[in-house]
């Protein structure tokens, strides 16, 4: 598995600049608000999912996004969701619970999770991620992070978490 090290020598190698601020462990969307204050760009909340048809889903939304669970599957053509187990999760992205995060794609390399991001941060100048631990946050650009995913042969399904609908 990649860890936070490897991860920022893969995005210097690729071409993406990076910038990571250490701080104490956040586990929720709520802590750490001082922290965001002095970090420019879109903060984010990442859930980690399974669906009832046992297909994997990370979700990737601008931190003051409501996420209706209860609709999701419908917008995004998935079974009913629910959360993830943290064997699961560290199983397929690296990361234990308090930690998920985009970059956690880098380590699923049998492409098991399908990964939806908010329209807010695909539009975003600067995103906000966790870089495989949480007691970072890694600022990237847009381009950089659109970059990453390339990268590592992921294709986002783009959702308005506001209309709760997919973007074309």
């Amino acid at each position: 598995m990649v860890t936070r090290e490897g991860l920022l020598e893969y995005l210097a190698t690729i071409g993406v600049a990076a910038k990571t601020l250490d701080h104490p462990a956040v586990f929720t969307v709520g802590e750490g608000e001082d922290i965001k204050a002095s970090l420019p760009g879109a903060h984010t909340k990442n859930l980690f999912l399974k669906d009832a048809r046992d297909q994997l889903w990370l979700i990737s939304a601008e931190g003051q996004a409501t996420i209706d669970l209860k609709r999701l599957h419908l917008v995004i053509g998935s079974g009913r969701l629910s959360f993830g187990k943290p064997e699961l999760m560290m199983q397929t992205l690296g990361v234990s619970p308090g930690s998920v995060t985009a970059f956690g794609l880098i380590n699923d390399r049998e492409h098991r999770v399908r990964f939806v991001l908010d329209r807010n941060l695909a539009e975003a100048e600067f995103v906000n991620f966790h870089p495989l631990t949480n007691t970072a946050t890694t600022t990237v650009s847009g381009e950089g992070f659109r970059q990453f995913l390339k990268a590592v042969g992921v294709t986002p399904l783009i959702v308005d978490f506001v209309m709760m609908a997919v973007v074309d």
